[in-house]
Parts: C-alpha cells; structure tokens; sequence
C-alpha cells in the first residue's frame, strides 16, 4: 500500500504522485457505507462504485438496468462510509448518451450529491467532445477503454478481441485522443498487456508535470497498470463465478452461511433470549 496517513484524504493529486514515485495502487467495488468503512480500516484508498451493483445488489443479469439516481445514492453511501478515501462513481448506461447537456448534468450530480472524486464512462473516440465540454465545466473523466460492458447489446459480445496491432493502436488512439480532450484518468477492461502497456506510454510524457500525469487503472489488463481494481465480492468468495483475473482471496460466503445456520437453530431450538433477555420490568 502507498504510505498515506489513515487520516489523509485521498485526491486525484494523492494518485498522480504514486504514479510519479511508481507505487502501485489498490482498488475494489463498493457499494455501501459500511463497507466501504471496512475497506478503508483494511488499508484500501480508492474505490469504484460501479455499475455492477445492477448484479451484486440488485440481482440483475448484467450492468445495464441500474438507474442514475441509485447510482448516485450509492456513491453518497460509499463517501459516507469512507470520507477519506479516493472515489470513482460510475456512470450508468443512457446517463451520459442522451446528449451533452443531460450528461453533463448528470456527471454533477455524482460531484455534488455522491460526493465522488471522478466519474468514469465507457467511451471511444467519438465521446471526445463530451468529454471536453465536462472538463470545460470541472468535471474530472476516468474514460473506460477497451472492454465496454454497456456495448454487450450492440457489439453482441462482452470483451473486445484483439486481433493485430490495428487493434491494439486503435485503443492507444482513443486512450490518447481522450487524454487530450481532457480525460483526467483511463480505465482499461480486460485487455492483453501489450495494450496497456501502449496506452500508458503513449499517455505519459517525459518530463510532464506532475498535474499532467495521468494514472491508468486495470481490470484485467495486465501487470504494467499503475493501478488495478476487480469486483469485492469475487475477491470475497461471495460468486459462483468470477472473471478469470479476479484472485478469491476470501470465503466469506461461507462464512456468512455458517453464521446464518446457527443462527436459525438458535432461534428455532427456542434457547434464544431464554435466560438472558435484556429487558426487565422494574420493581
């Protein structure tokens, strides 16, 4: 973990200095307060509040029905839970493709109502102007490449395949195109190293300020990231399935059963509050 203070808020500014000094940095999903209090107590200081929620929370097949206002309601959550920590809120599917305007207004409201530090996107190169007018207007862009979860209807697959260095080149293309049009941050999904590992040169001048540094986030997508973020529950052990990048590192679903099965036998054997019931009528 970068050494930060537990007591230190963590900023974009906090992450473009870890990029300088070439630490590495943790990310995982989060979605609500308590939580993310557990999370910022395990050394963890950035979180996504992502759009799969419309899975985790809200049992969903996939990420494109969760609505704005829950999202923005979640990341209030995850602020109010970890007031410190750095947090990237998500922006929903038909939240920001409805025309400048809405989105623009609606990026906002991740600022002013969430509290979030960055709202992230799933774009290519034909979002730059978007991107631009937000910057314009203050608000700070994670802008999500390679695979595109929203586009699974369009595109009919999840995972965007690369095939040859046009493909790879079309990414670095868009990741630079997107960087100059004021995208603050980068998110790449589940891309081959190679793609990063081209992004983040072609995004990291020499010799730029350190204002000018511009930290990219993998899912998936290699070891050269500056940082990487997977789903908390697959980590957790709470899936029965989990994308092949995300380590379990926990089994907490088991344990959350083996909790509840005492527990219903507690209450169903009948000794629960049987001698120690707290609540007396007084003398």
């Amino acid at each position: 973990m970068p050494h930060t203070p537990a007591n230190q808020r963590i900023r974009l500014s906090t992450l473009r200095r870890w990029v300088r000094d070439q630490q590495r940095f943790a990310m995982l999903t989060c979605y609500d307060a308590a939580t993310a209090a557990w999370l910022w107590k395990a050394g963890l200081r950035t979180f996504l509040v992502g759009d799969t929620a419309a899975q985790f929370v809200l049992g969903h097949e996939n990420t494109l029905p969760v609505s704005l206002d829950f999202m923005v309601t979640l990341t209030a959550a995850v602020r109010r839970g970890a007031p410190q920590a750095f947090v990237m809120a998500d922006m929903p599917f038909g939240s920001y493709q409805c025309g400048d305007d809405a989105a623009i207004a609606h990026a906002m409201r991740f600022l002013t109502e969430g509290g979030a530090d960055v709202v992230k996107m799933e774009v290519d190169e034909s979002f730059a102007p978007l991107v631009k007018r937000l910057s314009s207007a203050g608000v700070p862009v994670v802008a999500h490449l390679g695979s595109r979860p929203q586009q699974r209807l369009a595109h009919g697959r999840y995972r965007t395949v690369y095939h040859s260095a046009a493909d790879v080149q079309r990414t670095v293309a868009e990741a630079r195109a997107l960087v100059q049009n004021g995208a603050v941050m980068l998110l790449l999904e589940a891309v081959p190293a190679e793609v990063s590992r081209q992004v983040i040169a072609a995004v990291a001048a020499p010799g730029q300020p350190e204002e000018s540094i511009i930290p990219v986030v993998g899912c998936g997508a290699g070891p050269d990231c500056h940082g990487h973020v997977v789903v908390l529950h697959d980590v957790l052990g709470l899936t029965d399935w989990h994308a092949p990048f995300s380590p379990v590192l926990g089994h907490v679903g088991q344990e959350i059963q083996q909790a509840v099965e005492k527990w219903v036998d507690l209450a169903e054997s009948g000794r629960y509050l049987l001698d120690d019931h707290p609540y007396k009528v007084g003398e």
